[in-house]
């Protein structure tokens, strides 16, 4: 058993089954002697109801799928020549309402009917797999955790063919820029620009630039661009701050849903014991009742 071939299996089984699943085959790495496939088993995360959905599609309805994914290769392979794309847009779109369908009877049939939310996770997973190559091989293994997304149609890694030049518009001419005017701090040095100091008669006068009193434009300009791309640094630090908190309260509650899940199923396990052992103790009463009634008779009689 390899980490491909037990994910297939784990994320195989209903949502409510994985976690027990899960520990079945880690314990089973475990007893084989590879600690580390144990040990990756047990982060595999349990699936939402969307992705399970997805799931069933690539073990239930594959070669459905299959159309799906190679059309979603086309279209790449089409946005990137410049060729028309508008009747693969179509074919894709009649597939995706197919395996939606086909989604939701697969869930029904199981005991999880998709919710509308679910299922437009689910299209958009099967969207993603036509756009993304590596989406689309996930979607192929059958071992998602979580949904997948796109943004518009543009295949990821690809940029649109060039289009010709009467197709582009000419950008609008851009009038110069005024320069800049730098304030003396002296007025008296403002107004006087120039001086004279003829040496003989013919010499014309001599001019004198004045004394520069604060720096130049360029340098404010950059000193504003490395304030700005300080600003943007910082935003995205925080950003992934707050996405690494986020990802951690997501585990966090995950891990308390599993165990809290764990004690479930003990429970309903209890549950069910209790249950046969209430059964098999109102059977010997209704059968000592029934020696009781035999014995009365007897000494009645």
């Amino acid at each position: 058993m390899d980490l491909t071939s037990a994910a297939r299996r784990l994320y195989g089984v209903a949502p409510e089954e994985f976690t027990a699943a899960r520990q079945e085959l880690a314990k089973q790495a475990k007893r084989d002697g590879d600690a580390v496939l144990a040990k990756r088993v047990g982060a595999l995360r349990r699936p939402t109801v969307s992705a399970w959905a997805v799931n069933l599609l690539s073990r239930e309805a594959a070669p459905e799928l299959e159309m799906l994914l190679d059309t979603g290769s086309d279209l790449r392979a089409a946005w990137s020549q410049g060729r028309p794309i508008s009747g693969l847009e179509q074919r894709r779109g009649e597939l995706v309402d197919l395996l939606v369908r086909a989604a939701r009877r697969l869930a029904a049939d199981a005991g999880r009917p998709l919710r509308d939310p679910a299922g437009r996770e689910v299209e958009d997973t099967l969207l993603a797999a036509t756009v993304d190559p590596d989406a689309a091989e996930q979607v192929r293994a059958g071992a998602l955790a979580h949904p997948l997304s796109h943004t518009g149609f543009v295949p990821a890694g690809f940029a649109p063919a060039p289009a010709t030049e009467e197709t582009v518009p000419r950008p609008a001419r851009k009038r110069p820029a005024e320069p800049r005017t730098t304030p003396h701090r002296n007025p008296s040095a403002a107004r006087r620009k120039t001086r004279t100091e003829p040496r003989d008669a013919d010499e014309r006068p001599v001019e004198v630039e004045p004394q520069e009193a604060d720096e130049p434009p360029e340098r404010d300009a950059g000193a504003e661009r490395t304030a700005r791309q300080a600003e943007k640094g910082r935003r995205r630090a925080e950003r992934a701050r707050l996405a690494d908190e986020a990802e951690e309260r997501a585990a966090k509650a995950e891990r308390v849903l599993e165990t809290r899940e764990a004690e479930a199923d003990e429970a309903r396990r209890e549950l069910d014991a209790a249950e046969a052992e209430a059964r098999r103790l109102r059977a010997e009463l209704d059968a000592a009742e029934r020696r009781g009634d035999r014995l009365r008779r007897r000494v009645e009689r």
